[in-house]
């Protein structure tokens, strides 16, 4: 493996972490099933947690989402969460514990959406089921006790670039308002043709031959970096960002997807979106789990001040 300069905390883990399987989604989905089940379940003190089924768009199958009511309310405000991923794994689970700490220390509700995955159920599959329920949060905004204005996207990795794609999604079809979207590491750009994505071929949790596989999944074997690739599948793609919601995009040092983060959130502050853009030193995709790090303490805390900001808490 190619060494890299990782923060000291954080390279100490590395030898120490799983290695996630890499090919086969099946087994994808069971490795981090099994990661995440490694954790100690959050403490749900505090905070109300109600599974649903909505219904799904024009003809598709239910769409779970989970429902997560703070018994201490801040604002009439919302979080709308998007797992990750890589489109071919994750589930109401995966973001569980961040989701009740988001619900507790924000003082909102927050919901979270349970998409299909592919391959199953390529692309636009899971898109469809990301809107439904950010359609729903809207619509069932008085039940929730929140104001529809003031909803907020946020999502990490495949997640993050489902809420980007999200945005362009909900503005050109006229959808609910999104105040404002947080994109973590977000997984945007299918032509896997930036340098981070060319140099980091052996790096921990993500890397290129990873994400070959994760969108060989989403778009279809011989798609992705095809000319007839849609902008709501790779938003990088997009070449009108104008009139997109206020955005935070946060990028890992040594991650694939670090530089197609950088780009989309420079093309956005060309259209004159507002965006704040951070990139964690001495990181990689994912290393937010050694939670012990001072680097990852910060990148946590740095989530709900921004938040806390951005739905004016």
């Amino acid at each position: 493996m190619t060494t890299y300069a990782f923060d000291p905390e954080i390279g100490a883990v590395v030898p120490h972490l799983p290695d996630l399987p890499g090919g086969d989604p099946l087994a994808i989905r069971a490795a981090l099933a099994e990661m995440i089940a490694q954790f100690p379940p959050p403490d749900t003190t505090g905070v109300q947690i109600e599974d649903r089924q909505i219904p799904g768009r024009d003809g598709d199958p239910a769409v779970p989402i989970r429902i997560y009511r703070p018994e201490r309310r801040s604002a009439p405000a919302a979080v709308y969460n998007v797992h990750g991923g890589g489109f071919i794994a994750g589930d109401l689970d995966t973001e569980h514990a961040f989701n009740v700490e988001m619900a507790r220390e924000l003082g909102i509700v927050v919901v979270s959406v349970d998409y299909r995955l592919a391959p199953e159920a390529p692309f636009p599959g899971g898109l469809e089921d990301v809107y439904t329920g950010l359609v729903w949060t809207a619509e069932h905004a008085g039940e929730l006790g929140i104001e529809p204005q003031r909803i907020a996207i946020q999502g990490t990795s495949a997640g993050g670039g489902l809420c980007a794609a999200l945005a362009l999604l909900a503005r050109d079809r006229g959808g609910p308002h999104i105040a404002f979207q947080f994109l973590s590491v977000p997984e945007l750009d299918d032509r896997l043709s930036t340098a981070s994505m060319t140099d980091f071929t052996d790096t921990p949790m993500w890397s290129r031959p990873r994400a070959i596989v994760s969108w060989d999944c989403y778009l279809g074997p011989g798609r992705p970096g095809s000319d007839d690739v849609s902008i709501y599948a790779a938003p990088a793609r997009a070449t009108d960002l104008a009139g997109l919601p206020p955005a935070y995009v946060s990028v890992m040092h040594f991650d694939p997807l670090r530089d197609e983060g950088v780009a989309y959130a420079l093309a956005m502050l060309a259209a004159g979106v507002s965006v704040e853009l951070h990139l964690f030193p001495g990181t990689f995709h994912g290393s937010m789990l050694i939670q012990d790090a001072a680097i990852s303490k910060r990148e946590g805390a740095e989530k709900l001040a921004v938040l806390r900001q951005a739905l004016a808490l």
